[in-house]
């Protein structure tokens, strides 16, 4: 049996559990099943596909989970600490107790996509699908294919959300692994604003397999802080493809974190659609034992007077192997744009790899771009100099990692997300020791 008909076998059997749903969702079932069986998994022969092998995920055997009973105890010990509204997903399953949707504020809609399309499958069909369709990739055809939940965030004009709103997914560990296709989709309307917390976190003896799709359309003068803090399990199989379209004036603002997963593959896309429009990528890799992280960014000018702004760092230890592809285009007539892209990896162990390849393709000629990446390790001689202020090498060297990352942390507003990161990065330092002021020098020593 090939690797594509196990799960074709697999929506079959979940096809014939479903009740009758509308047909423009049977039908986009079915163009996604034709398009995946006509594409099968990306090789390494793919362009776009060049540096990561997917076998893991084409030759597993993946269930769909039931149900999404979870221990409360132990999604509790899970859950960012911080006061949201949140929806809680349990391997890719709705779960309404362990999610809080209460105090609302008017003029937002927060619900799982099932629930969206029992309400108005009409209204969510519109929308669905009109970024990241079938044509994307094989992975997007297969989310299609298998699509009946997630979640919807709708804004209404002028609407500002004080809260953060949480996107929890859950991943248990269990018998046979399980596999998810949740999709996302966030409207904002004009000069709406909101903080949204996409985290991926499990059990740590999970190996589940998600395929997450993700749609984000901002209209004139809308802003979207977008974080993805991404801790899955170190067995779990994650990739995900993330599609923005942006009004005029509209500013979205992504953190990409990516600290766990045995295979992970981001796609990010913004589309500068509406002069004014800014897109900010800020992204962050740590990798260790045999981890691989890819990831690919393309920021599209298609208007003038747009901007973007790109900087990611990777962390590479023991076996990991990090890709990072950015692109920038812009299109003919795109005139006054700004478009800005740094990458730099630190290789922690000398078995670490890392792939990077920042592009630029330009068909205007009144611009301002630049792109550039580097690649380095650890000083020993600032090791050396943490040393002698009394800091034992493991801890001189967590310092030095997270004075690495500190340029994108810097940019983090939310304190319980960073020091999740901080922590994956440098590992729990000592309490004694003033963490700011030696982070400061570490840095200060880094830079000479």
């Amino acid at each position: 049996m090939s690797d594509v008909q196990t799960f074709l076998d697999r929506l079959a059997e979940r096809n014939a559990q479903r009740g009758r749903e509308p047909t423009w969702i049977a039908a986009r079932r079915q163009a996604g099943a034709a398009r995946f069986e006509a594409l099968g998994f990306p090789t390494r022969r793919d362009e776009a596909w060049k540096y990561t092998d997917v076998r893991a995920i084409a030759r597993g055997d993946f269930a769909l989970a039931a149900d999404a009973e979870f221990s409360p105890a132990t999604a509790a010990a899970l859950t960012l600490p911080i006061d949201a509204h949140r929806l809680t997903f349990v391997d890719g399953v709705f779960s309404a107790s362990l999610s809080q949707l209460e105090g609302l504020p008017s003029g937002v809609a927060l619900l799982p996509l099932s629930r969206a399309l029992e309400e108005n499958h009409e209204a969510v069909g519109g929308p669905l699908g009109r970024l990241t369709g079938v044509e994307f990739s094989p992975f997007s055809a297969l989310n299609t294919a298998f699509t009946e939940e997630g979640a919807v965030v709708r804004m209404a004009p002028g609407t500002v959300v004080e809260k953060p709103i949480v996107l929890q997914f859950l991943s248990r560990a269990g018998g046979q692994p399980v596999m998810s296709h949740p999709r996302i989709l966030i409207e904002a309307a004009g000069r709406s604003q909101a903080t949204v917390i996409e985290h991926h976190i499990g059990e740590e003896a999970a190996a589940n397999f998600t395929n997450l799709v993700e749609e984000i359309m901002l209209d004139r003068g809308a802003i979207l802080t977008h974080y993805k803090l991404q801790e899955a399990p170190l067995a779990d199989l994650h990739v995900a493809s993330i599609h923005v379209e942006q009004g005029r004036d509209s500013t979205y603002t992504s953190f990409n974190l990516n600290l766990g997963g045995s295979l992970v593959r981001t796609d990010l896309i913004s589309e500068l659609n509406g002069q004014g429009a800014t897109a900010n990528f800020y992204g962050l890799f740590y990798g260790q034992g045999r981890q691989h992280v890819d990831s690919h960014t393309l920021a599209n000018h298609n208007a003038p007077h747009t901007y973007s702004n790109e900087n990611y760092k990777g962390i590479l230890d023991d076996r990991a192997h990090g890709v990072f592809n950015g692109k920038v285009v812009v299109k003919r007539d795109s005139q006054k744009i700004e478009g800005y892209q740094s990458n730099a990896n630190l290789l922690l162990s000398d078995r670490a790899e890392i792939d990077a390849k920042p592009e630029l393709e330009i068909y205007a000629d009144d611009v301002k771009c630049s792109h550039g990446t580097t690649t380095g390790q650890l000083d020993e001689e600032a090791i050396f100099a943490l040393r002698t202020r009394g800091i034992d090498r493991q801890t001189a060297r967590g310092l030095l990692t997270l004075a690495f990352a500190g340029e994108v942390l810097g940019e983090v507003n939310l304190d319980v997300v960073a020091e999740r990161v901080e922590l994956a990065v440098a590992g729990k330092l000592p309490e004694r020791f003033n963490l700011a002021g030696l982070v400061e020098t570490a840095a200060a020593l880094d830079d000479e």
